[in-house]
């Protein structure tokens, strides 16, 4: 008997009315890890190409993981602690909260799939109670430091749906093992994950995704004000 329905939720701009990667970058600033101006500069070019669908990926997590390299465990666990106190946590809404529960209660198997590194995204599945997370793999070194690199194809675009096929796999699962499959997000770059499963959602969608939701007859859901 198949799991009633696979529910796979995009994070920013989707689950958190934020960008976490943009916002994460900001508060390196904050914390004086990175040259302000320049570091502010090009997060807000990567952010703006991310927007338009024509992100250069590996640059792209080239800057966003190279302030985490050579920083001890200590250090990092205290930073991202204040980030979620000041940034993460006043912005997790009910009706996002209440969209992952309902799918929670109803049986389904429920996993963010993000774009965003572990490291930014890993306290904050915790804290919408989600145990599974696919997002892109940062790289340690034998020490468990971070090296600035990333494991595996990322969590981007087409990645997304070979990095949720892993995971399903992993537990012995495929695609068709579902009687529904679910996917929520606000991005075109999220297209072709949103073409693979049979009930797509877009959640506050950018302006391409808008109309092809429109054209498509794909639900368009608002989470936040």
């Amino acid at each position: 008997m198949k799991t009633p329905k696979l529910a796979l939720f995009d994070l920013d701009n989707t689950l958190l009315p934020f960008d976490s990667d943009h916002a994460w970058g900001e508060f390196c600033v904050r914390l004086g890890w990175v040259d302000g101006a320049s570091h502010r500069a090009a997060n807000d070019r990567f952010y703006a190409a991310y927007r338009s669908g024509s992100l250069d990926l590996d640059a792209y997590l080239r800057f966003a993981l190279a302030p985490l390299v050579g920083r001890a465990a200590d250090e990092l666990a205290r930073a991202h602690e204040a980030f979620m106190r000041a940034v993460v946590l006043p912005q997790i809404g009910a009706k996002a909260l209440e969209l992952v529960r309902a799918h929670q209660r109803a049986g389904d198997l429920c996993a963010i799939v993000t774009a965003t590194n572990d490291f930014v995204t890993t306290p904050i599945a915790a804290a919408f109670g989600v145990a599974d997370l696919i997002a892109v793999r940062s790289e340690r070194d034998a020490q468990g430091g971070y090296t600035g690199g990333w494991v595996g194809v990322p969590s981007f675009r087409e990645g997304k749906i070979t990095r949720t096929g892993e995971w399903l796999r992993a537990q012995q699962l495929d695609w068709d093992s579902f009687a529904q499959t679910w996917f929520y997000s606000d991005s075109i770059n999220d297209q072709p994950l949103l073409e693979h499963v049979s009930h797509p959602v877009a959640v506050h969608p950018d302006p391409r995704l808008a109309e092809l939701a429109r054209q498509r007859g794909w639900p368009i859901l608002h989470l936040h004000p």
